[in-house]
């Protein structure tokens, strides 16, 4: 029995049946003739019955007039971070086709990949085997529609795709259309279509909104009676509560806490940035759940949540993590302070700040050159638990290949740098998000003090930062299971 009773293997079949008859189809009618299919010119009632009949499609028959193409994708319901096989089946031989994926997120948007592919002696595609002529990917990509995911032509600018409510799946639309096209899919019948759902919580998991003591979070509880290792989740500066990648932790075996530290509710109404206690309620929150196991709590944050989580590991007299794990961040920051004061100190060096060509800023220079004063950077050889470093070096927001030679240094002079661990993904950007999620080079949010709408570049490219977030995130989950999970003392040389 499958790990999730509602993954579908089987019944994930549509077809559109082509019909022979010119005078009931819709649509163009094509025939077979000297290998390829060519449009039925308005000739003679037999070249247009007999010719449409190719052999080899077992389904067509004179008496059925109708030729099936079947497209399968297994499973058709899944976890977000979990493979599926799309298969194109009784094709004509040699037949050309677009296979074409289409989601419309919760803001409206909509979103498409597709690839060019070419059917088999025996009328199939596998997209986990064959390659891809051409489209928003090539080669063999088995998750190539997921990842190159982009927005339709005519959206706007700036868009990242990022899923609101985790309890409700993200829908994909993957439909075969004829030929090798590149647009117009919305004005086409497609073949045939699956409706594909990617979910990031998995049943049982539970959601808990946390408000107590002033916080603004959500913990997800796997499913059983625990206790479960635990993990405090912080994005980055943009705020909200951007739940997917704790529920997906959740589904993985791991309580995860998702704390709002930029707008929570109680910024909203002081006007006043939280203090580093707010992080530590959390942790106390966290730590005193009855079906967390409080000597088994580890912390991760991507952007300004990795640089709060460094400081959090190493000066907290609260926090006492089992492990630590950063993405894209950096330790450069006053060590003295919490989120104003990590604010006012890019502020002051808000001349650093460069702009392209295409009005896009880069973040990056705020930090550099690495500072040696021990005032402005989180003296990471006092750590005493073991840190993932996750990093691309084409970050164009955070100088995190520089923060973490600079780390990796400390940590030898100190004598502890064998709790390092350091993940470098060449041609990766800043945003290393979990698996298959669409890759965006950029994005757009409001500054927090003038709250301008700005155009902030990113770094990566399409594949290999697609790469990056496949491997980083198998790579965190064993990390986390060893140094969660694990019997012995993680911090041990």
């Amino acid at each position: 029995m499958s790990r999730f009773p509602w993954r579908s293997h089987s019944q994930c079949t549509s077809v559109t049946r082509l019909r022979a008859s010119w005078i009931r189809c819709r649509w163009p009618v094509w025939w077979w003739s000297a290998g390829t299919w060519r449009p039925a010119s308005a000739g003679s009632r037999s070249q247009r019955t007999d010719s449409l009949r190719p052999s080899s499609c077992p389904q067509f028959r004179m008496d059925t007039k109708q030729c099936v193409v079947k497209l399968l994708v297994q499973p058709s319901r899944g976890l977000a971070d979990e493979k599926f096989i799309v298969l194109v089946q009784k094709a004509p031989p040699g037949f050309q086709l677009t296979v074409h994926a289409l989601h419309k997120c919760e803001i409206g948007q909509s979103w498409e990949a597709f690839g060019h592919y070419t059917a088999d002696a025996t009328g199939a595609v596998n997209v986990s085997e064959d390659p891809s002529l051409g489209g928003t990917y090539s080669g063999v990509e088995q998750m190539g529609l997921l990842w190159s995911l982009r927005p339709v032509p005519g959206s706007k600018p700036g868009l990242r795709l990022r899923k609101v409510n985790v309890q409700t799946p993200m829908e994909v639309t993957i439909s075969v259309y004829q030929g090798h096209q590149t647009e117009g899919f919305m004005d086409q019948v497609p073949l045939a279509s699956v409706v594909v759902e990617r979910w990031f919580i998995a049943p049982g998991v539970r959601r808990i909104p946390i408000t107590e003591d002033g916080l603004t979070a959500t913990l997800f509880l796997p499913p059983g009676p625990g206790p479960f290792p635990g993990l405090l989740d912080l994005w980055g500066g943009s705020g909200k509560l951007v739940e997917y990648r704790s529920a997906l932790m959740a589904s993985h075996g791991i309580a995860s806490l998702v704390l709002d530290y930029i707008t929570p509710k109680i910024t909203m109404e002081t006007g006043r940035m939280v203090d580093l206690q707010y992080f530590e309620t959390a942790y106390k929150v966290l730590e005193q759940h009855p079906q967390v196991l409080s000597s088994r709590i580890g912390m991760l944050g991507l952007s300004m949540g990795a640089s709060m989580t460094l400081k959090m590991a190493v000066y907290s007299q609260v926090i006492k993590l089992r492990c630590a794990v950063s993405f894209g961040g950096s330790h450069v920051q006053p060590v003295e302070g919490s989120v104003e004061q990590m604010l006012g100190f890019y502020h002051k060096n808000s001349d650093r700040i460069r702009v392209t060509e295409e009005n896009e800023v880069i973040y990056r220079d705020l930090s550099l050159p690495i500072p040696s004063d021990p005032s402005l950077k989180v003296d990471v050889g006092r750590l005493k638990c073991p840190l993932l470093l996750v990093l691309g070096d084409d970050d164009q927001n955070t100088p995190a290949y520089e923060s973490a030679m600079d780390m990796k240094e400390m940590m030898e002079r100190a004598g502890n740098n064998h709790l390092l661990t350091i993940l470098l993904y060449p041609n990766a950007g800043h945003m290393i998000e979990p698996p298959y999620m669409p890759y965006a080079r950029g994005g757009t949010y409001r500054t927090l003090d003038t709250h301008e709408r700005v155009k902030v570049l990113w770094g990566g490219e399409t594949v290999a930062h697609s790469r990056a977030q496949e491997d980083a995130w198998k790579k965190t989950l064993v990390f986390l299971r060893e140094n969660l999970f694990g019997s012995t003392n993680p911090g041990a040389p």
